[in-house]
């Protein structure tokens, strides 16, 4: 028998808005330890630095000692934050850690010294969803509940503009959000996607802030966090609800990096969802990186990067051995914001005229 406690939430994380949960929930003691259901925990110490979660409306709040939070189980494996795995077992009572400030639950396995030890949680149980008016008996609630549904099949055949890079924290957001921007100032309708990483409202709604006319992430989908398998279903289900927006473009991030683990090869792997790649931005903090990412992008994906973009573009000296020894364009987002829109509107037109040369030959 299930045994139930009727709980009040402080907070409410981004990661769990699927569920669109109230600030009173039923939670049970049966636990499905499984990435994508949703748990009430309580914060068992004050913390002074990543100490803080987003909420359902995009806005970062505190977390303190004592606080009650609604999170969602999922994986998290970051280069410079939190690696972190769901437990096989799960039960009231239970100490779990705060993986990311989307409200990612899971067993911490390696931390990064920069941000120090995540929050520690105690189990208050599983949050119950009770999606029958009238319903009596609730059932664990999952962020697949009201989800974008995944596709086999890419329908839609709206132009996408790739953002990848080759790290996190290379400068990946910043050119998305001025893509975004300038061209939706050029007359486009902008869409915007985080197609992989870790729950998290906030590139999607710096998109939106910029003039994307629509924006989804994976987490839209019922992801917590992407990995190899998921990705490609979730890019075509993101892709064909993005197209009821009419949009001229979608601007699409790649979370993470071209070699990391949340599945962005799957992605670029893709003959479907790369025949609608109109431009390839990559973001690279260095030459070695930019290297690295020219070299991968040609040999394991057969793809041309459009330009170069992210901290590698600071000075001229990153520029130079861009432009110079490797043969790309470079622009940096902040700086030469307009550069990186003129690129891409150079390859969204030559990719229009393939596309219309191919859709003519067939016909034929």
């Amino acid at each position: 028998m299930v045994v139930t406690t009727r709980v009040r939430l402080d907070r409410i994380s981004s990661a769990t808005r699927n569920a669109a949960l109230s600030p009173e929930v039923i939670v049970g003691d049966e636990i499905v330890a499984a990435e994508g259901y949703v748990l009430a925990v309580r914060i068992l110490e004050d913390k002074s630095a990543y100490n803080t979660v987003e909420d359902v409306t995009g806005r970062m709040l505190s977390l303190r000692a004592g606080d009650v939070l609604a999170g969602v189980l999922g994986t998290r494996r970051a280069l410079r934050g939190y690696a972190g795995v769901v437990p096989p077992h799960l039960a009231v009572g239970d100490s779990i850690e705060v993986l990311n400030l989307g409200g990612i639950l899971g067993r911490c396995t390696s931390v990064n010294p920069d941000i120090g030890p995540p929050f520690r949680a105690e189990v208050l149980g599983a949050v119950l969803a009770f999606p029958e008016l009238g319903d009596r008996v609730g059932r664990p609630a999952h962020i697949r509940d009201r989800a974008v549904p995944p596709s086999d099949l890419l329908e839609s055949r709206v132009p996408v503009i790739y953002v990848a890079g080759t790290c996190m924290n290379a400068g990946k957001t910043v050119a998305a959000t001025e893509l975004v921007r300038g061209l939706a100032r050029g007359g486009l309708r902008v869409a915007a996607a985080k197609l992989t990483g870790v729950s998290l409202m906030r590139d999607a709604l710096s998109m939106l802030d910029a003039g994307a006319v629509a924006a989804l992430t994976f987490n839209d989908v019922g992801i917590a966090s992407t990995h190899a398998g998921v990705t490609v279903t979730t890019a075509k289900g993101i892709f064909n609800r993005l197209g009821a927006a009419k949009p001229d473009v979608i601007v699409a991030e790649l979370g993470d990096g071209i070699l990391g683990e949340y599945g962005v090869q799957d992605i670029l792997r893709d003959a479907e969802l790369m025949s609608v790649g109109a431009a390839y931005v990559m973001a690279a903090p260095d030459p070695v990186a930019c290297w690295g990412a020219a070299e991968l992008m040609q040999r394991e994906f057969a793809l041309p990067i459009s330009a170069i973009t992210g901290p590698a573009t600071d000075n001229e000296v990153g520029q130079v051995y861009i432009t110079g020894t490797l043969g790309l364009r470079a622009h940096n987002a902040r700086r030469d914001a307009a550069g990186l829109v003129a690129t891409v509107r150079s390859a969204m037109a030559q990719w229009a005229e393939k596309s219309e040369a191919l859709a003519t030959a067939a016909a034929w």
